[in-house]
């Protein structure tokens, strides 16, 4: 396993140093931020990531706003309400991007939320209370209980909400690869996911840096 003060020289060196590289690093929230953050705001994210998924990034952002009044702030409660003939006008709405398929993840998202809630009080409390050591595990509730919450979609939506957390970009995997781990390039099997977790375990212990700037760190380390 490739020492992480390696990564951060060889990151530091192609981005003008680590005071530049600091820079650079995602935010991360405070606890009882995080635990705060209200359930529409989860499923606002969720939504936002999977129609990002495959997608131009900046068409999905443009239309963002009209996302926001079309389903009236994503609250999960009110979306489930939802008739089917009411998500069907939805997917046909051309405020937003027309893909029924994803629409569909909006109610079904929010009754994923809803039932984490009405177990653990609130979705950011259950996010909050995860382990960062364990991160594969919270990877793994968002892939079953979710809809379209694997890969990188999860692990953006928990980034992008201040969840300290890697995310295994292209980049990162990479990384990873050349500091000796035999993964392949998309790693999705449990015994792959549990080297990267066991590697981020050990440069976090090792650097005292949060997990979202050790995989930031490591994506910036490698050339293109």
């Amino acid at each position: 396993m490739e020492r992480f003060s390696t990564v951060l020289s060889r990151a530091a060196q192609r981005h003008g140093g680590e005071t530049a590289l600091r820079t650079l690093m995602p935010a991360v929230k405070r606890d009882r931020a995080l635990a705060r953050t209200r359930n529409d705001r989860w499923l606002a994210q969720m939504t936002r990531c999977i129609f990002q998924a495959g997608f131009v990034w900046r068409v999905v952002d443009r239309k963002w706003d009209d996302f926001e009044t079309v389903f009236f702030g994503f609250p999960p409660d009110r979306i489930l309400l939802l008739s089917p003939e009411q998500i069907d006008r939805f997917a046909q709405d051309t405020r937003i991007i027309r893909n029924r398929q994803k629409v569909l993840t909006v109610q079904a998202n929010a009754q994923f939320i809803v039932d984490i809630s009405n177990e653990h009080g609130s979705f950011g409390k259950f996010v909050n209370r995860w382990p960062t050591d364990d991160l594969i595990g919270l990877f793994r509730v968002l892939k079953k209980r979710g809809q379209r919450l694997g890969g990188m979609s999860g692990q953006r939506v928990l980034r992008n909400m201040g969840k300290d957390t890697f995310i295994l970009t292209g980049d990162v995997v990479r990384c990873l690869q050349r500091g000796g781990l035999e993964i392949s390039d998309n790693p999705s099997s449990q015994r792959e996911l549990r080297q990267v977790q066991d590697t981020f375990n050990h440069w976090h212990a090792d650097s005292k840096l949060p997990y979202s700037h050790l995989s930031r760190i490591a994506a910036l380390s490698v050339e293109h």
